[in-house]
């Protein structure tokens, strides 16, 4: 499935990227299908979205529905969104969180904020903090979810994820988050930062993952480039 790329609304030298799908296609010898809306090609990324593989995907309002900042797809609002996700992917439910942490360089990314850990189970990132100038923005997706609903009308069980204290760089905040971890097939890899939360973080996701280890890796060298584990990796499906 080509779902296009622009670099996220933002930077020039996308042109090669946008390339990856078709040329893992003919390396695969699968048939490429090419997600358009009216003819357009539709624009998202894949740490964008999040599913839990039962037609339920999580995305935020920042990242897509912004009408003015890093517009993936211009001129599109959620009716045409939801339709275009679900035609593609399968999905029947497409629920939406309002905003990410500051920092976040893709304009609010769902892998930084909430997470499924299996089909009815989120971890939710929370800032206690009110001082933090993420306290605001992190506590408007905790009222939100408490409306949504799941594809067979059930509420998600929403579990809080800590945030690590905030880290910086030449004068940027740095999108540090538990929850750009990444599930793969023998382990579930979890960003690290030298924080004292990390040890919370850990503990929280390795009682959710009951069936594979949960393995730390720092990642403060990895959030320099403004992402982290999940945004450096791409799933292989069987």
């Amino acid at each position: 499935m080509h779902f296009h790329f622009n670099a996220w609304a933002k930077y020039p030298d996308w042109q090669m990227d946008r390339k990856v799908p078709e040329t893992a296609a003919k390396f695969l010898h699968k048939h490429l299908f090419n997600a358009k809306h009216e003819g357009k090609d539709f624009v998202i990324e894949g740490g964008g979205i999040e599913v839990n593989g039962r037609g339920t995907l999580l995305t935020t309002e920042e990242c897509y529905l912004h009408p003015k900042v890093q517009v993936r797809n211009p001129g599109l609002g959620r009716k045409q969104i939801d339709g275009t996700l679900k035609q593609y992917l399968g999905v029947t439910n497409v629920l939406w969180l309002r905003n990410g942490p500051v920092g976040d360089d893709t304009h609010g990314h769902i892998d930084d904020i909430c997470r499924f850990v299996n089909p009815k189970t989120v971890v939710l990132i929370k800032e206690p903090n009110r001082r933090d100038i993420n306290h605001r923005p992190l506590a408007e997706n905790w009222e939100r979810i408490r409306d949504l609903r799941l594809e067979d009308g059930s509420r998600p069980e929403v579990v809080p994820l800590p945030m690590p204290s905030p880290l910086h760089f030449d004068g940027y905040r740095l999108p540090a988050s538990y929850a750009n971890f990444y599930i793969c097939n023998a382990a579930v890899i979890v960003p690290t930062f030298n924080d004292p939360n990390d040890r919370v973080a850990l503990g929280i996701l390795g009682e959710l993952f009951k069936d594979r280890p949960v393995v730390g890796i720092h990642a403060v060298d990895l959030v320099l480039g403004f992402g982290s584990l999940h945004c450096l990796t791409q799933q292989e499906p069987a």
